[in-house]
């Protein structure tokens, strides 16, 4: 068995941030299968609720994609039985956002793994071996794919873009102070729609390697 130090040399991790309807999700879970990553999105909520002992919920309410505001300072425990998870009735953005980075390191010290939003590019910004690639799209493109995910009509898809693209954006400068989709923030950007999903996949696939000498 390799020393803990070996291991995470050899690992290796990538992430990946994405505008809406970029298909970021999507290629993030192609990419993985593809170099056998361990693929990590909604599945961090899950596992910081429990380590954390904090209610799923409640990380839902601090995720980047939702309408809750970030930025009020606390979220509000009541109704969610705070005595059962810590005595104070109010956590912080700032504390769950830990929760969720510590957890995320964890996982990149221990297996080669892809990990999807969550400012995971910052957060992973000393790991020796971290590729950081950025998903963007024609807004045309966006719309049609956003319109039929969530099958609402083109006009609401885009007026969803602007939000939640917003919001993505405050997200990352408030944790990372650094501008969300500036290229010197990360390795790799590209625009899915100049190559489509499978093409981009397989693009980036090539990228890896070539940094990892894979």
């Amino acid at each position: 068995m390799l020393p803990k130090q070996s291991v995470m040399k050899e690992n290796y991790v990538i992430t990946i941030g994405r505008q809406l309807g970029s298909g970021g999700r999507e290629i993030g879970h192609k990419l993985a299968a593809r170099l056998n990553l361990t693929f990590f999105d909604k599945e961090l909520i899950r596992i910081a609720a429990q380590e954390s002992g904090i209610q799923e919920d409640i990380f839902e309410e601090a995720d980047e994609k939702r309408t809750h505001s970030l930025f009020g300072g606390l979220i509000d425990l009541r109704g969610f039985q705070p005595d059962e998870v810590y005595p104070n009735y109010y956590l912080s953005n700032e504390m769950l956002f830990k929760v969720q980075a510590d957890i995320i390191r964890r996982l990149a010290g221990e297996n080669s793994c892809l990990f999807v939003g969550r400012c995971s590019d910052y957060v992973l910004k000393d790991h020796p071996r971290c590729l950081n690639v950025f998903i963007s799209a024609e807004m045309s493109d966006r719309v049609r794919r956003v319109a039929k995910t969530h099958n609402i009509a083109e006009g609401k898809a885009e007026d969803l873009i602007q939000k939640i693209d917003k919001k993505r954006a405050d997200y990352y400068r408030y944790f990372s102070g650094k501008v969300w989709g500036a290229a010197s923030s990360y390795h790799l950007c590209i625009n899915s729609s100049a190559l489509g999903i499978d093409e981009t996949v397989a693009f980036i696939h090539r990228f890896a390697e070539k940094k990892f000498e894979l």
